[in-house]
């Protein structure tokens, strides 16, 4: 299907079926919208989109980018309806329905992005993992932290990682990160690494926004980074290249 984005009356019936079906969960997906000329118009140039299933959010976000990496007639990062469009275009993948057959779309963020909430704007399922992958485009495996999950779930890395802009845009930040958390198999966290113990993510970023007040951690290294961190880190740092 050729790439399209919501109008302003698009995302407004997108947004109204996202009500509907956190009130029941088995509506059947409008995915009529996705060509109704009332509601979407072709992105132009408009590329080729294919339904698929991905592996991953990293799987999504490289599909992604090479899919809008020539798109040029609108601010692809900033644009909800091309972002709202492509949630109903791969709504399958993104909500699926449980053992009932009930789907559970959970806040509007994931499908709708708020583009001017910085904060916020990566909840988005699709565009926030996109804009992970284009700020670390040069080596996107340094992200993997934030881009191992499978595409519908974020957690807590995503959390208390992406939604600071100080942190998530930071290369040496990032591969610390995917390296004290992820270890060299880069796929499943260590134990403990999302929780509130001493040394887990939620530490991490609270003591990296401390040090930022102090140290320009844009000009380290990761090896840095991690010589920087306290020893309540030490439990994820054991095996990190930086020690």
């Amino acid at each position: 299907m050729k790439l399209h984005r919501f109008n302003d009356d698009g995302i407004d019936r997108f947004s109204k079926f996202l009500d509907a079906l956190s009130a029941d969960g088995a509506l059947a997906v409008p995915t009529d919208l996705l060509t109704n000329a009332a509601c979407s118009v072709p992105v132009q140039p408009s590329p080729e989109v294919q339904a698929r299933q991905f592996a991953s959010r990293m799987e999504a976000a490289r599909y992604l980018d090479s899919v809008l990496s020539g798109v040029t007639g609108c601010d692809v990062e900033r644009d909800a309806g091309l972002w709202a469009w492509l949630s109903l275009f791969y709504f399958e993948e993104l909500c699926p329905p449980d053992g009932r057959g009930d789907r559970k779309p959970g806040e509007r963020a994931r499908w709708i992005p708020a583009v001017d909430e910085a904060r916020r704007s990566y909840r988005h399922l699709l565009a926030g993992a996109y804009r992970v992958y284009r700020a670390h485009r040069d080596n996107p495996e340094r992200a993997m932290v934030l881009l191992h999950t499978p595409l519908p779930r974020t957690g807590h890395f995503w959390y208390q990682l992406a939604s600071r802009q100080e942190l998530v845009t930071n290369p040496a930040i990032m591969e610390a990160a995917t390296e004290l958390y992820l270890g060299h198999c880069g796929t499943k966290p260590k134990r403990g690494a999302t929780s509130e113990i001493p040394g887990g993510v939620f530490r991490f970023a609270a003591v990296l926004n401390q040090f930022d007040t102090v140290w320009d951690l844009y000009a380290m290294k990761k090896e840095q980074i991690l010589d920087l961190l306290p020893g309540e880190f030490d439990r994820f740092r054991e095996g990190a290249s930086g020690r």
